[in-house]
């Protein structure tokens, strides 16, 4: 949803990038999640345990005990991940907590045909934390909507066909292309991105610009969602093409990593996903992210060690003023 066709990107060359389930339903172009809430979480390691012994099983070459630590070290250092204790602590106190104390911009909704807009950019913690969250009134976080706008050159596999209204750009492709990597815009069959910010120009539409305070084009984001912890980067932002201005959407590649690439097409649409920006030039991959990536897993293992710096913000603080 970055922008209607023919509409200038909003995030041109103003700044150098290294300065910086369930799925409910079609939402015109944006397919909609839902996220369940478990009552246990499995450790990340269980899926991979069970692949790992078949293997030695069957081998004719048993593995040794080094080469089975390594083997399971590597598996789980990629795609989604337990939440660890510091973000856990801080997902409950959001929810806890019913509403932001201190909004930078309000009147926002995760629904087309939803009656609430209470939820915000939230800046309880950009000074001590620097990071920037969705939240909505009554201790709701956003859903998650799908997002399949740029370069589907690659990894297309047909889930957004009937998608209505699909951008061939993102407002983050002039900062990508300026990499020396070949790509040309954010592929959301391969890139894990998130949609943050709202532009537009439409009388009475509400807008938001993380820039103002201190996000940077394509910095890496955290999401909680179904249990798990992905990174993402911020890739794309809402536009003023739909009838409400909404929050709460990520590139296909990203909901994949949250729910699995099997969506269902019916039920109703859930809440619980928390979206995280960090401020600070220090949250910019810049060339050491993987732009082109095979796919999802393996970009998402090249944004991990920033991300997993990143979050130890949570709970700690930070000197916003050096970035």
């Amino acid at each position: 949803m970055a922008m209607p066709h023919g509409e200038t990107p909003p995030y041109r060359g103003d700044e150098h990038p290294d300065g910086e389930i369930k799925c409910a339903g079609l939402d015109g172009r944006r397919l909609r999640y839902e996220h369940v809430a478990p009552t246990t979480r499995t450790p990340a390691f269980l899926p991979y345990l069970i692949p790992i012994l078949l293997v030695d099983l069957l081998s004719p070459i048993r593995m040794g005990l080094r080469a089975r630590i390594l083997l399971l070290l590597f598996l789980v250092s990629v795609g989604a991940r337990d939440i660890p204790n510091n973000v856990q602590e801080f997902y409950d106190s959001v929810v806890a907590q019913g509403s932001c104390k201190r909004p930078l911009q309000t009147g926002f909704y995760d629904m087309v045909d939803s009656d609430d807009n209470s939820f915000a950019y939230c800046g309880d913690h950009v000074d001590d934390y620097g990071i920037i969250y969705l939240q909505g009134g009554n201790g709701k976080l956003a859903n998650m909507d799908t997002d399949c706008d740029g370069d589907r050159s690659k990894n297309d596999d047909g889930r957004c066909d009937d998608a209505h209204s699909v951008q061939s750009v993102t407002a983050m492709r002039d900062y990508v292309s300026a990499y020396e990597s070949g790509v040309s815009d954010l592929n959301p069959f391969v890139h894990d991105y998130v949609v943050f910010g709202n532009t537009g120009d439409k009388d009475g539409w509400i807008t938001f610009d993380p820039r103002d305070y201190g996000m940077k084009p394509l910095s890496v984001m955290a999401v909680v969602c179904n249990n798990r912890l992905i990174y993402g980067i911020w890739g794309d932002t809402n536009g003023d093409d739909g009838v409400n201005p909404r929050v709460g959407e990520a590139s296909i590649s990203l909901a994949t990593l949250c729910f699995g690439a099997d969506f269902d097409l019916s039920g109703d649409v859930g809440q619980g996903i928390l979206y995280i920006g960090f401020t600070g030039g220090d949250a910019v991959p810049g060339d050491n992210a993987n732009w082109a990536a095979a796919d999802e897993e393996e970009f998402q293992s090249s944004i991990k060690s920033i991300g997993d710096k990143l979050i130890q913000r949570i709970g700690g603080t930070t000197n916003t003023s050096s970035f």
